[in-house]
């Protein structure tokens, strides 16, 4: 089994956020997949069922950004999933905006989210899809780029870069970590 954590910021205010990327990718995927709605536990909501027939279970947790590994660590604990078995689903700053990318282990770099997953699991061991939104414009800070809506031209090509990710999630699941991150990591970059 697979726990595959979303990740952004609870609340109607932060819906449209870079930041909430990792809600709408596994949102999507619940989606697609038929699973049940999404319910309370483990300081997230959640979700069960099966992608190409392997079972995952969804987790978006509902703490702020720098608080999910509150939600990622006791769902693990409770479901016995190693940190090599969860995947998380995250705004990546330093890739360009569309690019999808899968990275097995790794730091935080500067990611308030994956920090805290980290801290709490007590590893880094955990497979990432970084979904790129790049980098401020006009000297913005990056805290306010992360926390600001997706641009209008950015809104219309959201469900393709969302589909991206899902297929990352897929390939994942169905052929394992190493074998997806070849077939995605291999695409050439988005032009900006």
């Amino acid at each position: 089994m697979l726990l595959i954590a979303g990740l952004g910021n609870p609340g109607r205010e932060y819906e449209g956020n870079r930041h909430n990327i990792g809600f709408r990718v596994v949102d999507r995927l619940r989606e697609l997949e038929g699973m049940p709605e999404f319910r309370p536990k483990f300081s997230g909501v959640w979700t069960r069922g099966q992608v190409g027939g392997h079972p995952v279970t969804l987790l978006k947790p509902q703490g702020y950004m720098n608080l999910s590994g509150e939600s990622v660590q006791p769902a693990a604990a409770f479901l016995k999933i190693p940190p090599e078995n969860i995947v998380v689903v995250h705004d990546e700053l330093d890739l360009e905006w569309k690019d999808v990318r899968i990275k097995i282990g790794g730091g935080h770099a500067g990611h308030n989210g994956l920090r805290s997953i980290i801290e709490r699991l007590g590893s880094a061991a955990f497979v990432r899809v970084r979904v790129g939104i790049g980098k401020p414009k006009g000297g913005q800070d990056g805290a306010d780029w992360v926390l600001s809506d997706f641009g209008p031209v950015e809104k219309a090509e959201l469900p393709s870069v969302i589909a991206s990710a899902v297929e990352a999630l897929r390939g994942i699941v169905e052929s394992g970590p190493q074998a997806a991150m070849n077939r995605v990591n291999t695409r050439p970059p988005t032009k900006p």
